[in-house]
């Protein structure tokens, strides 16, 4: 009658005479083999990338602590042993890298880019802020790559191989950096090189933020010439690019208008007032 629940198709069919048809199933059946093969096959993909996933959380949290560390270059009585530390935990990094490379033997890396790209996009950014303290250069995407070749500490792994040749070759692994993962991390770079100007210049170094207004120009120029052709993410970080270099710009120009009437131990907080007073104009805007 009007107003009943409606009846699915599958309700015409008595319980019992679905469980005999389940119970009739042959397991040994091709079928069954094929899709017991299937689902072999997806538990050990699903399995693969939750490791990657826990690898690239990894991967960031030790990036982050190697930039946390490098920010106390500009404040340390010897600069040396914070670049000596930091290549102590970029190494630990790499480590974490090289189960990535293990785990993607064999396997189209772009299938699980998903899982590692955070990761390597804050491991871009790490190894970057370093190159910048010793080099004031922007490291290119081929220099990381070369530090992602990894080969074998020890044999455990060719010893029970048979074949001489492999026995005399050591194994190697790799994993090459994407030139999106590069970018998004070169884009975060510019944020740490902004929070690097305001600290040296509280530290009273006065010439670093006119330097870091260079290079982060020189950057933002090749971000626009991608422009919109790129992919989403990278145009999407331009926007918080041009906010970096606009705050360093203004520490510059407050140093060369107002330099010489504020004492060098004061410049620090004029820079935090006039960086507050941008972030709340860009929000109101």
């Amino acid at each position: 009658g009007s107003g009943g629940f409606r009846k699915r198709k599958h309700d015409n069919f008595p319980h019992g005479q679905r469980r005999e048809e389940k119970e009739n199933v042959n397991p040994s059946s091709a079928l069954m083999t094929s899709f017991k093969s299937f689902q072999l096959e997806l538990d050990t993909r699903h399995d693969k990338y939750e490791r990657l996933v826990k690898l690239s959380r990894d991967i960031t949290i030790e990036s982050k602590r190697t930039i946390f560390l490098l920010h106390r270059f500009t404040s340390a009585p010897n600069g040396e042993e914070i670049l000596n530390e930091s290549e102590v935990k970029l190494d630990a990094v790499r480590r974490k890298i090289k189960q990535v490379a293990q785990e993607l033997i064999g396997e189209d890396m772009y299938q699980f880019h998903r899982a590692i790209s955070p990761g390597l996009q804050e491991y871009v950014e790490a190894v970057s802020f370093q190159y910048f303290i010793k080099t004031r250069s922007l490291i290119s995407v081929e220099e990381i790559n070369k530090q992602l070749i990894f080969t074998a500490e020890d044999r455990e792994e060719t010893t029970n191989t048979t074949s001489n040749y492999n026995d005399e070759q050591p194994h190697t692994w790799s994993l090459k950096v994407t030139p999106v993962d590069y970018l998004l991390g070169v884009a975060d770079l510019t944020g740490e090189l902004m929070r690097l100007c305001i600290s040296s210049v509280g530290n009273g170094d006065i010439d670093t933020p006119f330097e870091l207004s260079q290079f982060l120009r020189q950057i933002y120029d090749g971000f626009t010439f991608i422009g919109n052709t790129g992919p989403y993410e990278v145009s999407k970080k331009l926007y918080t690019l041009k906010q970096s270099l606009a705050k360093v710009e203004n520490a510059c120009y407050t140093l060369k208008v107002r330099g010489s009437e504020i004492p060098k131990h004061m410049l620090a907080d004029v820079f935090s007032t006039k960086t507050e007073l941008i972030d709340q104009e860009e929000g109101l805007s």
